[in-house]
């Protein structure tokens, strides 16, 4: 099982990787959050400190068009919020 999909790279979580030391990463919906902090201490070399996770489920999404009504829905996904030890710190622009 693949823990760690992709990092979250916005605003918000930037300020928040900033100031606090918190970052976020999309992960599988399966892994807890021992599983989480392992993944991301083996890829990074960093000593985390808490992880915080958030489940969003999937939605209904219905569309009215030419062809009548269509329906689909939108991937739900697991949302890890990491805090890294004081000093450390994971550079996501380093191979560009």
């Amino acid at each position: 099982m693949r823990i760690l999909i992709k990092p979250i790279i916005t605003e918000k979580v930037t300020n928040e990787s900033e100031l606090y030391g918190r970052y976020g990463f999309i992960v599988d919906k399966r892994a807890n959050k021992i599983q989480i902090k392992k993944a991301i201490e083996d890829a990074y070399g960093v000593a985390v400190t808490a992880v915080r996770t958030m489940n969003y489920p999937f939605e209904r999404k219905t569309k009215y068009t030419k062809k009548g009504v269509v329906t689909g829905k939108s991937g739900g996904f697991k949302k890890a919020i990491v805090q890294l030890l004081e000093g450390d710190s994971i550079d996501f622009y380093s191979n560009i």
